[in-house]
């Protein structure tokens, strides 16, 4: 059984039935059978209904939004600007997909020669629960669109919205089983990427998940993508715009209430600015509103889960016991709920969890440097490379930096990290390969097919 808690009062919404063993397995018989069908289809058929789902998405933004507010906690302003996404997403890969996968012919001593892009098969997504509805339809559509079927294994705490987003491509007139939900316990996830009409497996979480499914589809010969934990690092310059660049960093830092794998979490400040940027940020950190997601005007809602949040507090804890300075915020409030101040630490150092791990939550790690170099060696001295960003009126200067020296997969200059179906987006070292969205996210699950004829 399945249970939806609400994070903001701790009440129960309502509990699900898991699939049995051999319902699970039915399933993945009927996507399979649906991709024999599915792969045949012309491009035009597939976008039909994509593009449809893109417009029941924008029709149903409003109690798609409450669901996720309810269900996860995000704020509704932000689950309706998250809803936009999808859509927009769906869009883009309707319009787009036949031209990236278009037949590329290739100047050989043959008659002719060219490489296609077939689909694989039936892929399974294991999602979390932070974006329920983007870190789907944002995979999830280009894979459609390239003629595989997609089996979801949503995260726990979210069922209503794995079953949701089902009905949305329903809705949108995609045959049965192309795209399917399984709500199943996740002792059977192993199990599912072993059996052979699972050609591909996709996840998004944490690095310890990452490395489970990434050995049992090792094992099996499947292809994988993961996208993993983050601890981007956001250097600000000694002539950053500070206004501009405090009100980035803060909206970097609380955006989903921190918990993104993406969102801004260590700020490397050199000297000449620190004192400066500090009293800005704490300013701005402190005047953010936490409290009911389903209210318009609140800043920050709860944490997913109260455990999530203890989490937390006890990794600013273990940093604070170790010489860390509490800024702002890092008690507990009382009452119901999973919530948690804006937190800021400084004095962060090796060794502490606010420097060394990922703090999925509000809270901010400020680190000092004494100049550029020493920001670049605190950036890249991680284990994660996700994202990064750097702050400087030198916007050439910003540039080079982002794409020659922080080790990440996404670097942004003078703004937050964000995803956009454009743009490719995945990680290095401990936060995972693949990639996905652009043109580069729907070759991941196809099939690079050289044909050669004499």
């Amino acid at each position: 059984m399945l249970e939806s808690v609400n994070p903001a009062t701790g009440a129960r919404l309502a509990t699900y039935d898991t699939l049995p063993r051999e319902r699970v397995f039915d399933r993945l018989s009927a996507s399979g059978a649906a991709y024999r069908m599915w792969k045949e289809t012309a491009f035009s058929d597939r976008r039909a209904p994509l593009r449809r789902a893109a417009a029941i998405l924008r029709e149903r933004s409003d109690e798609l939004a409450r669901l996720m507010a309810t269900e996860m906690g995000k704020v509704v302003r932000e689950g309706r600007a998250e809803i936009e996404k999808c859509a927009w997403g769906c869009e883009y890969y309707a319009d787009h997909a036949e031209e990236f996968l278009a037949p590329e012919r290739v100047e050989t001593d043959g008659s002719q020669s060219f490489v296609v892009f077939n689909p694989l098969g039936v892929v399974l997504a294991i999602m979390p629960w932070n974006f329920p509805l983007w870190q789907v339809f944002r995979f999830a559509a280009p894979a459609l669109m390239a003629g595989n079927t997609v089996l979801l294994k949503h995260a726990s705490n979210v069922p209503g919205c794995a079953l949701a987003i089902e009905e949305v491509f329903r809705q949108a007139g995609f045959p049965d089983d192309v795209f399917g939900t399984l709500l199943m316990e996740t002792s059977m996830t192993q199990d599912v990427i072993r059996d052979p009409r699972i050609a591909a497996v996709t996840l998004t979480g944490s690095t310890a998940a990452g490395r489970a499914v990434a050995a049992q589809a090792g094992a099996a010969l499947k292809k994988t993508v993961l996208e993993l934990g983050g601890s981007d690092a956001y250097v600000v310059l000694e002539d950053a715009d500070l206004p501009r660049a405090v009100k980035t960093c803060v909206a970097g830092r609380l955006v989903n209430a921190g918990q993104s794998c993406v969102a801004a979490k260590r700020f490397l400040v050199v000297e000449p600015v620190l004192e400066e940027f500090m009293s800005r940020f704490l300013d701005g950190m402190g005047s953010v509103r936490t409290g009911d997601p389903l209210a318009e005007d609140t800043g920050i809602g709860p944490l997913a889960r109260r455990d999530l949040r203890d989490e937390l507090h006890e990794q600013v804890e273990r940093s604070v016991a170790q010489g860390a300075r509490r800024l702002l915020g890092g008690v507990i409030p009382e009452g119901p709920g999973a919530y948690y101040p804006p937190t800021v630490l400084s004095d962060v150092a090796k060794g502490m969890p606010a420097y060394d791990e990922e703090l999925f939550g509000p809270v901010a790690s400020i680190i000092a440097v004494r100049d550029e170099e020493e920001a670049i060696e605190v950036a890249n001295d991680s284990i994660f490379g996700l994202g990064g960003a750097v702050f400087t009126r030198d916007v050439e200067r910003g540039a080079r930096i982002a794409s020659r020296r922080i080790e990440a997969g996404v670097c942004f200059v003078n703004d937050f990290v964000k995803s956009d179906p454009r743009l490719p987006f995945g990680g290095v070292k401990q936060s995972g390969y693949g990639r996905e969205l652009s043109h580069y996210g729907i070759r991941e699950f196809v099939n690079i097919k050289t044909v050669y004829v004499a």
